[in-house]
């Protein structure tokens, strides 16, 4: 909501009205002073808590004035504050004796100079801001909030970039906020745009702001661009660019989806309407036979004019089954009496024909006479078409005798033709009555040779039928054939499109088993050489093993030549050192060189692995150096050398796995 009195709440550099435009009271004038209106409390040192009291014009414009002679508070003295109420509502400012109050007022723009035009997101109006042109810059106005101020962008920057907008859009997304912005703020800026339903804000100064109506949205996208402003702080923190776009949210498709479902419901409801309005009527039903019915029905067959009506009955009733060995006689008598019509149809029939003959002669006659005055006519046209008339005619009443010469002829040849042919069509008539005159005397010699060619009729439409049905089977094979070779041509090609598939699918997972086969062998080249290191280092322990026995036997000898007593000793202290070394060969985990062999590879294997790996793994790559190896065999030794080896699970539920690890690094320095 926008701030209300004092002079701090202008909007866009307008000066604050006195008034309110959206009553519909007239304003009352007294014949002294000006318009009735009580002072502003921030002007007159009144109580700033109380709002101002505004007087109420007519919604069109304040033309229609009543005069009165209650008095006013507000002087002339001050004649800006007059002048911008009248700049406002349309007219030009005058004073109560007619003179003008700015001579340099402009009747064409509606507005002092100087004075910016109207914001339509002033509060009051409630107008959706006027379609601007598109070679036509729109220009922004400053907005004053009671916490916060909006200043426009830059004209001359081509508009905000928004989204497509979604069926039935009440959302709109609001970004650039100013940290420190709250929605308090935020519902202060836009609920001059319409009814807020909800604001959703993040952290990341933007929100979601739903409105009521869809073009409640139309007008928040004008704020679109907008600086705004935290009271009169310069404070990064308090201020912000507005971005505002459309959003898509599930409420609103859903409302917009049901408001679709529910035209879509009216308008086959209107469409049902409209058919049932414009469907014909149905027949009354029939009656169900019985004794009285049909004396009724049998009276109406007598009267020509409920004729049809009774037949259609009869007829129902016949469909029906109604007849019967106690109905059968009712029934023969109504099929008589509608046998007793025919004779009556066939005089109406020949009274009509009498009338169209009649009708005939009579447009014959009357063709024929059109057609001798046409002929008179033709024949004026060309006795003055002659040398004697023609040379005294202008040139435009030549060209127009011949003309109507032309239209005369062409119109007289028209009904001529017209009337050959009735003429044709009666000759033709009389030859058949005479082909038919004779055929009277010799109709028992005809009559087998009429048996004999109606014979040879239905035998020639019987055969033109099976050469009808033998065409059509004909057409239906090749159909049939061209449908099948068709068919097979679209077989082969799908055919080849899944064998080119195949092939491509062959081939890329040929490229993917040689990659694997390559990695494999480079896998298998570094565990050779690590073998090989390993092999060296072993050799080199037993010499340095064996050097240090033989260094050992020959200080046993040299201390044997000694005293007893030191020979005691030396004994003693010799046993006391070869137990423990004995304890801990006895106590070494590694028994046997093989099992040093396996520790040496297991531990490259792993250290190649630095994830881990599991018993399975590590078994399937000894069993490829030495198929006799077995899993048992090797968890029992990774187990027992616990500073080397360590086993870790990983997953959750059924993706638990257990994997070994190498850790003999920090082992040794464990040890």
């Amino acid at each position: 909501m926008f701030a209300e009195g004092g002079r701090g709440g202008g909007l866009g550099g307008l000066n604050q009205l006195s008034f309110d435009p959206a009553n519909n009271k007239s304003l009352q004038f007294s014949n002294a002073t000006g318009p009735r209106v009580s002072e502003s409390p921030a002007e007159n040192g009144g109580d700033p808590g109380k709002k101002r009291k505004r007087a109420n014009i007519p919604p069109d414009g304040g033309r229609n004035l009543s005069l009165d002679s209650i008095p006013m508070g507000l002087p002339m003295s001050d004649p800006a504050a007059w002048a911008t109420a009248m700049n406002n509502l349309g007219m030009a400012p005058m004073g109560m004796t007619g003179q003008p109050l700015l001579p340099d007022f402009d009747p064409a723009l509606g507005m002092m100079t100087g004075i910016p035009p109207i914001n339509p997101m002033m509060p009051g109006l409630g107008i959706v801001p006027p379609p601007i042109p598109p070679d036509m810059p729109a220009v922004k106005e400053i907005i004053h909030c009671k916490s916060c101020t909006l200043f426009p962008p830059n004209p001359h920057l081509p508009p905000p970039a928004t989204r497509e907008r979604p069926p039935g859009c009440k959302t709109v997304f609001v970004g650039g906020l100013p940290e420190n912005g709250t929605e308090q703020i935020i519902m202060e800026v836009f609920e001059q745009c319409g009814e807020v339903i909800a604001i959703r804000k993040s952290k990341k100064n933007f929100c979601h702001i739903r409105f009521a109506e869809e073009f409640m949205v139309d007008k928040a996208l004008y704020l679109s661009g907008y600086r705004i402003r935290l009271g009169s702080s310069t404070d990064k923190k308090d201020t912000g660019r507005l971005h505002v776009d459309f959003a898509q949210a599930r409420d609103d498709l859903y409302e917009w989806e049901c408001k679709q479902r529910m035209l879509a419901r009216e308008e086959r409801h209107r469409r049902r309407l409209e058919e049932e309005r414009f469907r014909p009527p149905s027949p009354p039903p029939v009656v169900h036979y019985s004794d009285h019915e049909c004396s009724i029905v049998a009276e109406k067959l007598k009267d020509d004019t409920k004729f049809s009506e009774a037949v259609q009955t009869l007829l129902t009733w016949i469909e029906r089954g109604e007849v019967n060995r106690r109905t059968a006689n009712n029934f023969y008598s109504m099929i008589q009496s509608a046998n007793s019509h025919i004779r009556r149809l066939v005089n109406e029939k020949a009274t009509h024909e009498k009338e169209m003959e009649e009708a005939k002669e009579k447009f014959k006659l009357a063709l024929s006479g059109i057609l001798v005055q046409f002929e008179q006519i033709v024949a004026v046209y060309h006795s003055a078409s002659k040398q004697k008339a023609w040379d005294h005619f202008t040139k435009a009443q030549r060209k127009n005798i011949s003309v109507w010469c032309k239209q005369a002829e062409e119109i007289r040849n028209i009904h001529n033709d017209e009337l050959m042919g009735i003429r044709r069509e009666e000759e033709m008539e009389m030859s058949d009555e005479e082909i038919e005159d004779p055929s009277e005397m010799k109709e028992t010699e005809e009559s087998a040779l009429v048996s004999q060619v109606e014979a040879l009729k239905e035998e020639n439409d019987s055969l033109r039928w099976q050469l009808d049905a033998y065409r059509n089977e004909v057409e239906l094979l090749k159909q049939e054939q061209g449908k099948a070779s068709r068919d097979e041509d679209t077989t082969k090609e799908q055919q080849l499109k899944l064998l080119q598939q195949a092939l491509q699918g062959m081939q890329q997972h040929l490229l993917k088993v040689q990659d694997e086969y390559k990695k494999r062998e480079a896998e298998l080249e570094k565990v050779r050489e690590d073998k090989l290191k390993i092999e060296k280092l072993l050799e080199t322990l037993k010499e340095q093993q064996s050097l240090a026995d033989e260094e050992d036997k020959e200080r046993d000898a040299i201390d044997c030549q000694g005293n007893e007593s030191s020979t005691s000793r030396i004994c003693a202290c010799s046993q006391e050192k070869e137990c423990p070394a004995e304890k801990t060969l006895s106590n070494s985990p590694v028994k046997s060189e093989r099992e040093a062999l396996l520790v040496g590879i297991i531990s490259t294997f792993l250290h190649v692995h630095p994830f881990g790996a599991s018993i399975e793994y590590i078994c399937s790559y000894l069993q490829r150096l030495d198929s006799k190896i077995c899993t048992t065999e090797v968890e029992v030794l990774m187990t027992r050398l616990q500073h080397t080896f360590k086993q870790e699970l990983s997953g959750v539920g059924a993706s638990l796995e257990k994997r070994w690890k190498f850790c003999g690094f920090d082992g040794l320095k464990m040890t």
